[in-house]
């Protein structure tokens, strides 16, 4: 069992394990680490439910729901979602893929969820699981102690108190916080792939029939793509994502400024023709990131804390959750078998930074007019269709054998782009145009 802490700390509290963030990510690892026994405080500085956008889920999160014991309350609030379309205006037709024809065919459905419902869940089930949960409190200060003692944690109650917290382990699952990230000048701008989103929700959105109605769907358009995610409740999140280069051109209110950009996909804006918007229009940009570095000998950082990527491929809640599996089993490791923390953590670094790079080398391409062209038109030679739909399921952290034919779908799109060098030129131009105002404006910033 873990140790008991030490008595002669200034601290108010004591714990083994302290999270910081109440997501996906915080929560679950909260819920592992809790019922292996450790005594585990959770910090959240919102108060649940709360709005979050990201609200599409992928089939390997249903594993996971079966692991912490949600999958019931989970699919009470889910609309079912069982495949993903895909639409793009120098294409005359849309591409529809179905999850059960992936390489492992028993995960055939995922569910679009009101984030402020799921996180709800996961956040209470790790109560109900033997961690302390206290919301409306938002860390301020870490001190780390020498010889690897742990870390004193002072945190501000909405109310304005402030207590503090010795912990064994420390874990930062604050998203795009990203405190300790913060804090240790770890978190750096991604500079491969930067954009900005607008996004809203819409009630009465035209809907696919059958099946197909919780199809999340993703319409390229001339200055990036957008997403449509059907909800249980008859809502519809509608985003943008596009080059911060292009959110600058804004002259307008950001509402209007949303709806011009829903004009230029005409496909989206029929769906959209009779619906209203219920909801402000939201704006984020250069939301790209990652932490130069996973972990400390008594910290980690979870999901969104330690990286960020384009949501294109709705992977951000099972990366998040992923990491949280992972996290709990490597804290339990670091607080019950010392000798073995080192070669845990970095099994943990590996496995954290496997996600992201799996699904970047897609997200960086996926508005190149080649990546366009397979998506389209894809081919099942060397079984390549059934790989990319195992990715588009986040089925790549298993024993699926996808890497091969991955490999495949990858040379041929290097070929592809070889083949129409002109277009892959223009392509690389535009994307180095807007890195390099991204660059210019952050360098204009630090003046």
């Amino acid at each position: 069992m873990p140790h008991d802490a030490p008595t002669n700390c200034p601290a108010e509290h004591h714990c083994d394990v302290l999270v910081i963030g109440g997501g996906p990510a915080g929560s679950t690892a909260a819920t592992l680490l809790a019922k292996k026994g450790h005594r585990v405080t959770l910090l959240e500085k919102a108060r649940h439910p709360r709005f979050h956008i990201g609200e599409s889920l992928l089939p390997a999160n249903l594993p996971l729901f079966d692991a912490l014991g949600v999958r019931d309350e989970v699919e009470a609030i889910g609309m079912e979602k069982w495949g993903a379309e895909f639409v793009s205006p120098w294409h005359e037709h849309r591409q529809s893929f179905e999850f059960a024809d992936a390489w492992d065919k028993s995960m055939p459905r995922a569910y679009q969820v009101r984030r402020s419902e799921f996180d709800e869940i996961l956040i209470r089930n790790a109560a109900r699981c033997g961690a302390s949960v206290i919301e409306g409190c938002r860390v301020r200060d870490v001190e780390f102690l020498p010889n690897d003692a742990g870390a004193i944690v002072r945190a501000e109650h909405d109310d304005g108190r402030s207590e503090t917290w010795q912990c064994r382990f420390l874990v930062d699952a604050s998203g795009r916080d990203t405190f300790l990230g913060n804090r240790l000048k770890a978190k750096q701008r991604n500079p491969k792939h930067n954009s900005a989103a607008l996004y809203g929700h819409f009630r009465g959105a035209q809907r696919n029939a059958g099946k197909k109605e919780g199809h999340i769907t993703i319409y390229w358009f001339e200055h990036g793509w957008f997403w449509f995610i059907p909800l249980a409740d008859g809502t519809t999140s509608v985003g943008a994502v596009t080059w911060p280069a292009y959110l600058k051109t804004r002259k307008n209110p950001v509402q209007d400024f949303f709806f011009d950009l829903i004009a230029q996909c005409p496909a989206l804006a029929a769906r959209l023709k009779d619906a209203e918007l219920v909801s402000p229009v939201e704006a984020t940009g250069n939301f790209s990131y990652t932490c130069d570095h996973s972990h400390g000998a008594t910290y980690l950082l979870l999901g969104d804390a330690y990286a960020f990527v384009d949501p294109v491929f709705s992977s951000g809640v099972m990366l998040a959750m992923n990491s949280a599996f992972v996290g709990a089993d490597t804290v339990d490791v670091c607080l019950r078998q010392p000798d073995k923390a080192a070669m845990a953590l970095k099994h943990f670094d590996r496995m954290l930074k496997h996600g992201p790079k799996e699904f970047s080398w897609f997200i960086y391409r996926v508005t190149n007019p080649t990546m366009r062209d397979l998506f389209m038109s894809p081919s099942n030679v060397f079984r390549v269709k059934e790989a990319l739909l195992s990715v588009l399921a986040g089925d790549i952290f298993g024993e699926t054998p996808i890497w091969r034919s991955l490999r495949v779908f990858k040379a041929i799109y290097y070929f592809a782009s070889l083949a129409n060098m002109k277009r892959t030129i223009m392509a690389w131009r535009q994307r180095r145009l807007n890195i390099q105002y991204i660059e210019d404006a952050e360098e204009a910033g630090s003046r």
